[in-house]
C-alpha cells in the first residue's frame, strides 16, 4: 500500500469522519470505500479521460508553493 498526505477542507474532513463513524469504519477505510465506489461508477465509454471520466477537475489555486497574496491582488 502507498502512504501519502492529502489536504482537504476542514468541512470535508468532518463529513468524512462522521460518515466513517456511521458506517463503523476508520477514516482511511471510508476513504478507500468511497474511492472504490466512485471509480467503479465511471462510465468506460467516455473518451476524454482514462477510466472514462470526462469531467474537468477543479482548477488549482496557486502553485502549491505558498504564493504571496500581493501577486493575486494585482
Amino acid at each position: 500500500m502507498i502512504k501519502f498526505t492529502l489536504r482537504i477542507p476542514e468541512d470535508h474532513h468532518e463529513r468524512l469522519a462522521a460518515q466513517a463513524t456511521a458506517d463503523r469504519r476508520s477514516l482511511n477505510s471510508e476513504l478507500l470505500h468511497l474511492l472504490e465506489v466512485g471509480l467503479n461508477t465511471v462510465s468506460p465509454e467516455t473518451p476524454n479521460r482514462r477510466g472514462g471520466d470526462s469531467a474537468s477537475p477543479a482548477p488549482l489555486r496557486g502553485n502549491g508553493h505558498g504564493a504571496r497574496k500581493e501577486r493575486w491582488n494585482s
